[in-house]
């Protein structure tokens, strides 16, 4: 999965995934290794027709703790050699998930569940479960657009499910359509998000992340090697804990899941339009953004030729501010995060940037530091807030500062 995903704050949740048969079925195997990455415990239901397109062996090597393939011991088979251990295993996953997440969900599947079947395994399982199922469906396209099918996605809808929409484009068959399993991201990210505190539901937040390119001619522009890991990492980090996100996103920003507001720009002066319109009704804004403090004069819509130049100079004219200017009109209630990259005195200017910027909390790193900073995966940060706090952090991946970072906003 990306790098900015976070995987350090789900040590021992458990998750019971259930796969359906499919073509798609052998991509739940990857979905699996994710989940264990995450330091989860999962558990896996199979039904009959999954297990003729991937084996249940193929789930216990790459991790899974369990793999149910059915409902009773085969015939003749002593009781113990069943799957499920005992006469009431078809409640565990009820009794012992923290979450729920079938992919693919084949339509036979969301038909039994839309009725409250219990006649296969994982239907059992499903009805015995009080939480909202998580469901990927994956299909052929004109199976997906059936009326009977979307009757029983909008009734598992209305129970407070949630499905999340199969991707456009060639199925198996060699259709076109809707039905290909919806994005394998998608799917992690929204278990993850049914395992976290939900701790800023009802919240609004605002991400500026990645760097700001400044045009000069027809091909060359000014900006600098930042990454966006670190504001992507955060605007994910949001969202799984429940904030509605907002993330205005600098060129080569990375990947974002779509219920994330993703506003693209490419200038610092395009960053700034769509933050001054936003800031408003925001609860929250953190400024990873690495913006360009100056732009270059203009040279043209042409392109700039090097022949008979020896050197040449180019002019550059100040920025706008965006951290300083909303900071300035920052409402009673608002929280401001700032970011400031240094190659020395990284306290002192931390701290002289937090106050002049009228930020609640600042995170500072030190530039060349082998490991972290602009372009890699990994971080070193000092925390510096407004009631005097300070907080050295060791290396660590970005996707966990970020848990870190609103982790302490909570105590702001």
């Amino acid at each position: 999965m990306e790098a900015h995903f976070p995987t350090a704050f789900f040590e021992g949740k458990k998750v019971h995934l259930g796969v359906c048969g499919s073509i798609a079925a052998y991509k739940a195997l990857e979905l699996l290794r994710a989940l264990c990455r995450a330091n989860l415990r999962v558990t896996v239901t199979l039904t009959e027709a999954a297990a003729r397109f991937v084996s249940p062996l193929s789930f216990q090597s790459l991790g899974a703790e369990r793999v149910f393939t059915s409902m009773f011991a085969p015939a003749g088979a002593a009781p113990q050699d069943s799957p499920l251990s005992s006469p009431f295993g078809h409640l565990a996953p009820g009794a012992e998930a923290d979450a729920f997440v079938i992919a693919p969900a084949s339509a036979t599947t969301l038909a039994r569940l839309a009725c409250g079947l219990a006649d296969d395994l994982l239907a059992a399982q499903a009805l015995a479960w009080s939480g909202s199922l998580l469901l990927a469906p994956a299909m052929n396209p004109r199976m997906w657009n059936n009326a009977a099918t979307r009757e029983n996605c909008a009734t598992l809808a209305r129970r407070e499910h949630i499905i999340l929409r199969p991707e456009q484009g060639r199925v198996a068959c060699g259709e076109e359509g809707e039905g290909k399993l919806p994005d394998l991201r998608l799917i992690y990210l929204h278990c993850l998000k049914a395992l976290s505190p939900g701790d800023l539901s009802g919240k609004k937040v605002m991400l500026t992340l990645g760097p700001t390119r400044e045009p000069w001619d027809a091909v060359r522009f000014w900006s600098n090697h930042s990454s966006g890991r670190m504001g992507a990492a955060l605007a994910v980090c949001a969202w799984l804990r429940g904030a509605e996100v907002y993330a205005l996103c600098g060129p080569v920003a990375p990947w974002l899941p779509p219920r994330i507001n993703r506003l693209d720009v490419i200038t610092a002066a395009d960053m700034l339009f769509q933050a001054e319109k936003l800031w408003p009704d925001m609860d929250m804004g953190i400024f990873t953004a690495a913006v360009a403090d100056f732009a270059p004069e203009p040279f043209g819509d042409k392109k700039f030729k090097k022949s008979g130049q020896e050197a040449f100079s180019i002019s550059f004219f100040p920025n706008p501010d965006i951290l300083c200017k909303l900071g300035r009109v920052k409402k009673p209630g608002q929280l401001i995060v700032g970011f400031a990259a240094e190659s020395e005195r990284l306290e002192e200017n931390a701290r002289h940037k937090l106050d002049s910027k009228n930020a609640d909390l600042m995170v500072a790193n030190l530039i060349g530091v082998p490991g972290s900073g602009f372009s890699g995966t990994c971080n070193t940060a000092l925390i510096l807030d407004r009631k005097g706090r300070r907080e050295s952090l060791p290396t660590m991946p970005k996707s966990d500062l970020a848990w870190r970072i609103l982790d302490w906003l909570s105590t702001l």
